[in-house]
């Protein structure tokens, strides 16, 4: 075989990415070479041209998701929100063909996006709008899906107006889940929206977002939904940890909802006592949950693909404020971690 030969061989069977084999900080993400992922019969395999980054890769990379990929077979590949190009198909794949532009969320228990090609199952895979780049539609699907399960699915939030008086608050607004849960509040299920943000940009960003209003989750508030003539709301997503769920509950108003997207060790003692006059429910959001445990996984592809036409008719906007190179994904993750980024920062994936 010759040296060109090897060389095409190289490229075609092998790929670059970003991984670990170890748990750790930012600075355990390096470059590797690993070989191009072979798909599942009901795969396709992807080109990825971005992913963005949630908190979820810092707490994979940490070890702190029992269920998740680890460093157990390394390197660990991240990232569990992507949008590329189809590039091949399994054996038993054909809601898309090759060339397709699609994006996804992909599930933890697999490899990740950080990578030039991911497999993913194409029952939980979007459609990519032509309208969007490829970062604005990587920053959709994760946060997409999150938001729209815990209100319409879980909570059972109704898709068209019914009582202008309804109420939601997303505890958290300015984060990647909270951006997209405040316009599937207010534009998709037309409740009054209250975000709430502590800092100058986030309220901004919560507004830019379409928040009616804006409240600090670092005050009191019970005092502050009074001063917007609101005794209470019909629904609660917590994007935060469950340490504040003592605050959250006696602003449910009689037979409201909490939706929380984060457990821990908090949820081992929460104390729910306080919903059973009010008939609240209190549920809990996770993604994974169809894709993992093959709870109807192809649900959250008809979803994302709902999802893409209201972003086409501007009814919903990508989330995106930050593009990076995947060279940069270190600091992309100290970022992440700091808990203070607004919207979703999206890596570019170079070849």
């Amino acid at each position: 075989m010759s040296h060109n030969q090897e060389q095409i061989q190289q490229k075609v069977t092998t790929m670059k990415a970003i991984g670990q084999h170890e748990n750790g900080g930012p600075e355990v993400l390096q470059f590797v070479t690993i070989p191009k992922p072979v798909p599942r019969p009901r795969d396709i395999l992807v080109r990825v041209k971005a992913v963005s980054v949630n908190p979820v890769d810092a707490k994979v990379r940490r070890g702190m998701i029992p269920y998740a990929m680890s460093v157990a077979n390394p390197p660990l590949i991240l990232g569990w929100d992507a949008a590329g190009v189809v590039e091949e198909l399994g054996d038993e794949a054909g809601r898309f063909k090759i060339g397709d532009e699609v994006c996804f969320a992909g599930v933890v228990n697999r490899p990740g996006s950080y990578a030039e090609f991911v497999a993913v199952d194409e029952r939980i895979v979007g459609k990519k709008l032509k309208t969007l780049s490829f970062e604005e539609a990587a920053a959709i699907p994760l946060t997409a899906i999150t938001a729209w399960e815990a209100f319409i699915e879980n909570m059972n939030a109704p898709k068209e107006a019914t009582d202008p008086q309804r109420t939601a608050l997303i505890v958290g607004g300015a984060g990647g889940v909270g951006s997209i849960a405040i316009q599937i509040a207010k534009r998709v299920c037309s409740l009054y929206a209250v975000a709430t943000a502590s800092r100058p940009a986030s309220v901004e960003f919560c507004k830019k977002m379409g928040a009616d209003a804006v409240i600090d989750h670092t005050k009191d508030l019970a005092i502050q939904l009074k001063t917007l003539g609101l005794n209470g709301v019909d629904y609660v997503l917590n994007c935060a940890p469950l340490t504040n769920f003592p605050q959250l509950v006696p602003l449910l108003n009689p037979l409201g909802k909490i939706c929380c997207i984060l457990a821990g060790e908090p949820a081992k003692a929460l104390d729910v006592s306080g919903l059973m006059l009010k008939r609240g429910m209190l549920s809990f959001e996770v993604m994974w949950c169809r894709p993992m445990l093959d709870v109807q996984p192809e649900k959250q592809g008809r979803l994302l693909d709902e999802v893409a036409d209201l972003l086409d008719q501007k009814v919903l906007v990508s989330p995106m404020t930050t593009v990076m190179d995947w060279s940069e994904v270190q600091e992309a993750h100290r970022a992440i971690e700091t808990g203070h980024t607004v919207g979703k920062i999206v890596l570019k994936v170079s070849s």
